[in-house]
């Protein structure tokens, strides 16, 4: 089998157990490039293993881990993909064809976000694009959360999709909520930003709103109901994180 000419760049931490199904799955590009992030499990050995190029990326944020594999890659063409990410069969040979005569610098791909067993088509899931392949000059912004490829537009569309599924369980979506509700809330306590009452009562009861009523997770039952007072709590733990990031700055705070 000819390799798809294109690099597979991919952040990853304490992903052992899925790591090599990844591998495996995308095994059609020419390489596939691993950035571990301070994996404490057998990320990396299962990874060379596989025979994917393994880079270390301790300590760096998303889009930070993103740029050194993308700095790395043989290709002129970078996919940056996520472990929790498996591209439709369809995607390698689209690629085949768009790399031979492209016509944007960056493309998007539509991800089709899977949840508890069941894909997500209202919401903001379910209208998800990602800006995902580019030709390697260019890189990921600073963002400690939800980092972007910072590439000209316009931008191309794909027609094959990415199928996402980010949880393993409940139990494991709520630590991803907490963290990266931690993460959002310390990007916003080291510009001075302060929590007040109404980002801690309002914005999650819009969050939930906007999600329920709005995009339609009223008509998914008790799925649509669950889905959108998680999406609220995450909006409300972003500010108690940065009301308790303030509280830790100033120990004899009142409130």
């Amino acid at each position: 089998m000819t390799r798809v000419p294109v690099s597979i760049v991919v952040p990853a931490r304490n992903e052992g157990a899925q790591i090599a199904a990844f591998l495996a799955a995308h095994a059609w590009a020419a390489e596939c490039i691993v950035v571990d992030n301070g994996s404490t499990d057998d990320t990396v050995a299962v990874a060379t293993a596989a025979g994917a190029q393994v880079l270390d990326g301790s300590g760096l944020t998303i889009g930070a881990a993103r740029n050194i594999g993308i700095a790395a890659a043989a290709e002129d063409w970078v996919l940056s993909l996520d472990c929790d990410e498996a591209a439709e069969p369809a995607l390698a040979g689209e690629l085949r064809a768009l790399v031979a005569a492209p016509q944007h610098d960056a493309y998007r791909i539509r991800r089709r976000n899977r949840y508890l067993g069941r894909e997500q088509t209202r919401g903001t899931w379910g209208r998800d694009w990602v800006v995902r392949l580019a030709r390697r000059d260019y890189r990921y912004d600073a963002a400690v959360v939800h980092e972007q490829l910072v590439a000209p537009a316009p931008h191309g569309e794909l027609r094959a999709a990415l199928w996402h599924e980010p949880y393993r369980d409940l139990s494991h979506h709520l630590a991803k909520m907490d963290q990266y509700a931690r993460w959002g809330a310390e990007a916003l306590h080291a510009t001075g930003r302060r929590a007040g009452v109404l980002d801690l009562t309002v914005r999650p009861l819009w969050r939930f709103g906007k999600a329920y009523f709005f995009t339609g997770h009223c008509l998914d039952g008790r799925f649509g109901l669950v889905t959108s007072l998680l999406g609220a709590q995450t909006a409300f733990l972003k500010y108690a994180h940065l009301w308790a990031l303030e509280r830790k700055r100033a120990p004899r705070a009142t409130d």
